[in-house]
């Protein structure tokens, strides 16, 4: 492999989700397998421009495929968000002899690392990581998997409660534009609906089916809200005003974040650090890496933005049939 890259940076920006450690781990390995050296560097961009940027080697990664977080750290930086502040960015980069930059993150990561690119020249390459499996060119993003499973950990409990109490339980998961997972939690815990930013919601819909539902005998109700369609607080405090029974609420907020990262995730992470790697070390820069398919998809990083999943519709009536 012909390449002038002898030093990767590598940092971790926006929200955090598990997975991201063995993304790392796969990103430090396997460049060192190709003589590389390689910098973690702290707290996302902000780290370049406050030069918190470590030499990493074989034991920097050790027993962290299944730890959840970052090991670097995450954070957001107004700063680099300007072209000025990516303009010292490079400098900072180029003052620590950092060739290239392997970047993992969403969206707006994503956009700072293309226009990084663009300005400096610097070779970017990312990796997505977010929970909300909302960027283009892949089909499962870095952490989507563990947070669904945790999600619907704590639902399955609160099903039982509901239950036992015969009550109407309104969940909120995470998902501010996207809603695909609170779909795919409501439909793995066979939930009686879901609110979704995707979609108008029909209230009074909701309403008379509870009404139906509980004149023929039915006792509990499961509902998952995305964070970005509605407050689990409101929907349920306007379900007991309308319908007269007894409603709960509960926000499940950052434990999707954390804890141990899936099979999956673990698995995807290290396919894809690889990935990127070898991207950089065959002179193919501004990219994005995902999988489409089961195999290594390339796209360029400008390219990978927010994407609308195009199918709620049609789950959101499989959800209501199997109701």
């Amino acid at each position: 492999m012909a390449n002038k890259i002898k030093k990767i940076g590598i940092l971790t920006s926006g929200g955090d989700g598990p997975g991201m450690n063995a993304a790392i781990r796969s990103v430090v390995r396997y460049a060192l397998h190709y003589d590389l050296e390689v910098a973690g560097i702290m707290r996302g961009y902000q780290g370049i421009l406050e030069d918190d940027i470590v030499p990493m080697n074989h034991r920097s990664v050790s027993n962290i495929i299944n730890k959840g977080g970052t090991i670097l750290k995450t954070a957001r930086s107004k700063e680099f968000s300007t072209d000025e502040g990516k303009l010292k960015a490079a400098e900072v980069l180029r003052r620590n002899t950092i060739d290239a930059l392997i970047v993992v993150g969403g969206d707006g990561s994503y956009r700072g690392a293309s226009r990084l690119y663009e300005l400096s020249g610097i070779p970017t390459v990312g990796l997505p990581g977010t929970i909300d499996n909302d960027l283009i060119g892949t089909d499962q993003t870095i952490g989507c998997s563990t947070a669904i499973n945790t999600a619907l950990e704590s639902i399955d409990k609160i099903r039982d409660t509901a239950q036992s109490m015969e009550r109407i339980f309104v969940v909120e998961v995470m998902g501010n534009k996207s809603g695909y997972i609170a779909m795919e939690v409501a439909l793995a815990a066979g939930a009686e609906d879901v609110i979704i930013p995707e979609r108008a919601f029909d209230y009074e819909a909701m309403y008379d089916e509870a009404r139906e539902g509980n004149a023929k005998g039915k006792i509990s109700w499961i509902i998952i809200v995305a964070e970005g369609a509605a407050k689990a607080q409101v929907v349920a405090e306007n379900i007991t005003k309308a319908i007269g029974l007894e409603t709960r609420y509960a926000v499940l907020g950052h434990v999707q974040r954390g804890g141990t990262p899936s099979g999956q995730d673990r698995i995807l992470s290290t396919r894809l650090g690889a990935a990127a790697v070898d991207l950089l070390l065959n002179g193919i820069y501004g990219k994005a890496v995902g999988v489409l398919q089961d195999k290594i998809n390339v796209i360029d990083l400008k390219d990978a933005t927010r994407r609308a999943h195009e199918d709620m519709d049609r789950r959101y009536q499989l959800l209501k049939i199997l109701t």
